[in-house]
């Protein structure tokens, strides 16, 4: 999933970090992710999916 979120991410022209701030996340959670140790809750995802201005649904479909 991280894969499909840094594609969307690089889309965007943004970078991890801010991400985290435009999020209000911790750094700590996108490090976590990107080394696979940790995966969001729902209400995360729905964070970063709505800075990245893409559905959800999106953003959890690992079909592709």
């Amino acid at each position: 999933m991280y894969e499909k979120y840094s594609r969307l991410r690089d889309a965007k022209g943004l970078n991890d970090h801010q991400v985290v701030l435009a999020a209000g996340l911790t750094p700590s959670t996108m490090y976590e992710w990107r080394r696979g140790t940790y995966t969001p809750k729902v209400d995360k995802l729905a964070k970063i999916a709505k800075v990245l201005e893409v559905p959800l649904e999106e953003l959890l479909n690992l079909d592709d």
